[in-house]
């Protein structure tokens, strides 16, 4: 195996000349850097990454824990954040923590034995009441609706200015009897508390009753269970003109159940989601969303935690970042 001394040989340069192109040092002129890469390739030249992190004291691995592997939103999300990560040299390991607490925790447990230089962690299991587990002393970045003003930095989405948007989009065209398909909704703070409040503000504001019946709440966020509870909500002969689902996923499962129903949409309910993850183009119809700006939000993430990771000393200002969001008007809504 080629050493840096056989590189720098048979570059006619100094072993520190090819350690600074390495390093990607910005004081190589060009000419040079290209003699060493050459020289690199011709040797066949492999940078022993395991030793530099070692010597550094880092994996060179940032972990992300999520709920699911297998959803279009979380999918999504993961690709976006491995390509932040390439912008740091930083490999991601993804772990799945089923939603549940003690996969959460262990999750921070396995970033302290330093199998990770820092975590990703959506945290749908733990609540406020964990913020304890988060104090922690290695980077961490938390993900999500659960926990606001902990001891680690924060991104989180738009949950209620987006929902009252998209039941406001609703409302313009038309709908008057519009029900929400989300999660139990109830004192604790997620993503279905959140966004059943945008959906009340948007009723409200536009002097719409709020019927309880409207609210339908299902166990879990999934194709079938939308699909399910669309179906019930016909044959039951409930009274709804549009539907605002929590999620993309919820709402394509809830275009399947109208359709199995023989519900038109949009001529006679309307839907929109959250999330517009990249299926929600290419159904049929294709489905009106909320953009949360995943990309924003993957770049923030592995942005705040690669500078945590980078500093000497562990600073105790910690941020939190709510990104932006746009309405995607498709033809489930009539656009």
């Amino acid at each position: 195996m080629a050493t840096i001394q056989d590189v720098a040989k048979a570059a006619g340069v100094s072993a520190m000349t090819v350690s600074n192109v390495i390093n990607d040092h910005p004081n190589v002129r060009r000419a040079t850097r290209e003699k060493v890469l050459e020289a690199m390739a011709r040797l066949d030249y492999r940078v022993n990454v395991a030793a530099r992190n070692l010597r550094k004291g880092r994996t060179g691995t940032i972990g992300l824990a999520v709920p699911v592997v297998n959803s279009p939103y979380y999918g999504q999300l993961a690709s976006a954040i491995i390509t932040a990560a390439e912008q740091y040299d930083l490999r991601v390991s993804i772990e799945q923590t089923g939603a549940l607490r003690e996969n959460e925790l262990e999750a921070l447990s396995l970033s302290r034995n330093r199998l990770y230089d820092g975590l990703l962690l959506s945290t749908v299991g733990m609540g406020p009441a964990d913020i304890e587990w988060l104090k922690v002393d290695y980077p961490v970045v938390i993900l999500g609706e659960r926990i606001f003003g902990g001891p680690v930095d924060h991104i989180a989405m738009p949950n209620v200015d987006a929902s009252r948007a998209a039941t406001g989009h609703l409302i313009e065209q038309g709908c008057r009897r519009i029900a929400i398909l989300c999660g139990a909704v109830g004192e604790e703070v997620d993503v279905s508390s959140l966004r059943h409040s945008g959906y009340r503000q948007a009723l409200e504001g536009a002097g719409l009753p709020v019927d309880p019946a409207l609210t339908q709440m299902v166990e879990r966020l999934t194709l079938r269970a939308g699909a399910q509870r669309a179906r019930e909500m016909v044959e039951s002969g409930l009274d709804f003109d549009g539907v605002f689902c929590v999620t993309d996923t919820v709402a394509m499962g809830v275009l399947r159940g109208l359709a199995d129903v023989g519900v038109r949409v949009p001529e006679q309910v309307k839907v929109i989601g959250f999330d517009n993850v990249e299926e929600s183009e290419f159904l049929v119809p294709s489905l009106s969303t909320v953009d949360p700006d995943h990309g924003t939000m993957a770049d923030r993430a592995v942005a705040l935690l690669a500078r945590r990771i980078e500093e000497a000393e562990p600073s105790k200002d910690r941020e939190e970042f709510v990104s932006h969001f746009s309405l995607v008007v498709r033809e489930s809504t009539g656009g």
